[in-house]
């Protein structure tokens, strides 16, 4: 059996060499924050729009969820969606809850804070094949945690999460190229 797959391995390979083609990996990440309503549809909708300004749709694949389960169905914060807007990232998202599957479907689990890491390392299945990684830690600016603004009672909170989403997001894109 064995040895049938690796033959058809190698025609496909052969195949794509012949035509000239690439076989390209899709990459896939997945945002977590508590609720799926402020941070992790934020980072979301920052990293797609980033993937379709490089032209990299192809390569990547992606998603955003919560820890808890009070948001799941409803769109994200309206705040959210007014930073967005005026940035320009067009966006539509439901709030769903993390499971267990998500942990081998990402190649990388991004949390937003160390209550995320700690929460998500704690409910990843043994040999999960997820990198779980705090997104802040590929902000130039070494802004590494991602404050929840979700109490503020304004939306300063809001911009200063697209800007560390933005410049995380974009430098995290650069180091796996």
């Amino acid at each position: 059996m064995d040895v049938i797959r690796v033959s058809c391995l190698l025609v496909v390979l052969h195949v794509y060499s012949l035509l000239g083609s690439k076989i390209v990996m899709t990459k896939s990440v997945l945002f977590i924050c508590l609720g799926n309503i402020c941070r992790s549809p934020m980072a979301e909708a920052v990293f797609a729009h980033l993937v379709h300004q490089k032209g990299l749709e192809g390569q990547w694949s992606w998603d955003s969820a919560a820890l808890g389960s009070w948001h799941v169905g409803k769109g994200p914060e309206r705040r959210t969606m007014k930073v967005l807007k005026d940035k320009k990232v067009e966006y539509s998202h439901r709030a769903r809850q993390i499971n267990s599957d998500d942990f081998s479907k990402f190649d990388y689990i991004f949390g937003m804070d160390d209550d995320n890491i700690s929460e998500l390392t704690r409910r990843a299945p043994k040999g999960s094949s997820a990198k779980i990684l705090l997104l802040g830690s590929f902000d130039p600016e070494g802004d590494v945690q991602i404050r929840d603004p979700y109490y503020d009672d304004d939306d300063k909170g809001f911009y200063k999460c697209y800007d560390q989403c933005l410049r995380s997001c974009t430098a995290f894109i650069e180091s796996v190229k």
